[in-house]
């Protein structure tokens, strides 16, 4: 069962292993507190929407379970939406309109097809928070080496005396900006990729070269 939540965070990682929901990763990870907003709302729609899919499975038509879906996710998203505008206007206006882009975000919509129809509901809540979990910690990894490296601050919710950012010594006055332009996402996103593709790599050859240590033993 809890390989339902880990496989969400490493083996099937959302950004870095199956490589969905890259839209709003280059466009919102300018700021960690944009990564933070998101990854938050990302999980709570997955919750709801594998939840009800899950819970409805048996009763949604064949024919008409992609429009279904879709209406159970937005129903969601607008939760979101509103309650981003209510009560963090800042960052749902940093956000913009991929906070209501998350209704079709490749996520989403493809862990209700893909595992939620087919699963019960406690899978698919713990399919929901390791998919959730796993896209926010790799949003929030490129958008902090994005803004430290690309304006040497990190930005998060500010409270009382603290405006909410952190400035970065040295690299706050000479930043490299074009990590923090759309092509720096690329060349982040790209980097870590690779680097995690290699550590895969990595780990499938140590694993061969124990069996075929046992097998000469």
């Amino acid at each position: 069962m809890i390989e339902h939540f880990t496989k969400g965070l490493f083996k099937e990682n959302p950004i870095f292993i199956i490589v969905l929901g890259l839209c709003p990763t280059l466009a919102v990870s300018t700021q960690v507190v944009n990564a933070l907003g998101m990854g938050a709302g990302v999980i709570f729609v997955l919750l709801g929407s594998n939840f009800f899919v899950s819970l409805l499975r048996n009763f949604i038509p064949e024919k008409i379970r992609i429009p279904s879906y879709i209406v159970i996710i937005a129903s969601f998203v607008t939760m979101v939406d509103l309650f981003m505008q209510a009560y963090a206007p800042t960052l749902s206006k940093n956000l913009g309109v991929f906070v209501q882009l998350i209704v079709v975000n490749c996520i989403i919509l493809g862990r209700a097809e893909a595992f939620a129809k087919n699963h019960t509901v406690s899978e698919s809540v713990l399919d929901a928070l390791g998919m959730g979990i796993g896209f926010t910690l790799g949003l929030l990894l490129i958008s902090l080496i994005r803004e430290v490296l690309g304006a040497g601050t990190i930005t998060l919710f500010p409270f009382g005396n603290f405006d909410g950012v952190i400035r970065i010594p040295v690299i706050y006055n000479a930043p490299i900006r074009v990590i923090g332009l759309a092509t720096g996402a690329l060349l982040v996103i790209g980097y870590l990729k690779g680097f995690f593709d290699w550590m895969a790599i990595r780990k499938k050859k140590r694993e061969i070269e124990k069996r075929v240590s046992a097998v000469k033993v």
